[in-house]
């Protein structure tokens, strides 16, 4: 396995998953329950328990698919859902055409060098005037030997600790201009308790 995957496999192994909600994010439940078309394809990558694949599956969505760097959580996966593709792999080798990716701050967990390229890479990955949406941290996270949240990953030289990475509103804009009409951008006002005040709702639109 490549390194980022090594990572994330023993921190799953290790059940070192300090991020998990335990439950479908409040943010992301309230955007499915807008969705009419239960038919659109969709894309969740990083997609931890995937308690959003859940939901959709449990509200009649029948295009979903899951991608996760780590073997032994899509194998996990693998036996909790069992009628879509769940993949073991790099998202940067993914191939595709999707009406909607699912961004549970997937983004927030990749090296702050990658960001761009995974502007680029979704915009790839969506067909034509689709969406990418979903959660993003607006937060800055300290190194702390204590946290589990925080350990060092990876050669970044663009930031001393994480994953996860944080960010702010404004940087997540200028980035995701370059590629999307971005229909909104603003704070969650139903994040979960631990996560209040320090999470962004977005919706953007492929050009």
């Amino acid at each position: 396995m490549s390194p980022d995957a090594n990572y994330w496999n023993d921190r799953w192994l290790n059940d070192n998953t300090s991020w998990d909600m335990h439950q479908v994010s409040p943010p992301l439940q309230s955007y499915f329950s807008q969705l009419t078309d239960r038919s659109v394809d969709i894309l969740i990558p990083g997609c931890g328990n995937a308690y959003e694949a859940g939901w959709l599956l449990d509200h009649q969505f029948t295009s979903v698919t899951l991608i996760d760097i780590s073997p032994t959580l899509t194998g996990r996966l693998r036996q909790k859902f069992t009628t879509i593709p769940i993949i073991t792999g790099d998202f940067f080798e993914h191939s595709g055409q999707y009406d909607l990716i699912i961004e549970q701050t997937f983004l927030c967990s990749l090296d702050p060098a990658l960001r761009e390229k995974y502007v680029e890479h979704t915009h790839t990955l969506l067909k034509p005037r689709g969406k990418l949406a979903g959660l993003l941290f607006d937060r800055n996270f300290g190194v702390s030997q204590n946290s589990p949240g925080n350990l060092p990953f990876g050669n970044s030289q663009t930031s001393p600790c994480g994953p996860p990475f944080g960010g702010h509103k404004d940087e997540y804009q200028t980035l995701l201009e370059k590629k999307f009409e971005i229909k909104t951008l603003a704070p969650c006002y139903n994040s979960i308790k631990p996560r209040a005040g320090t999470e962004l709702f977005f919706i953007a639109i492929r050009h």
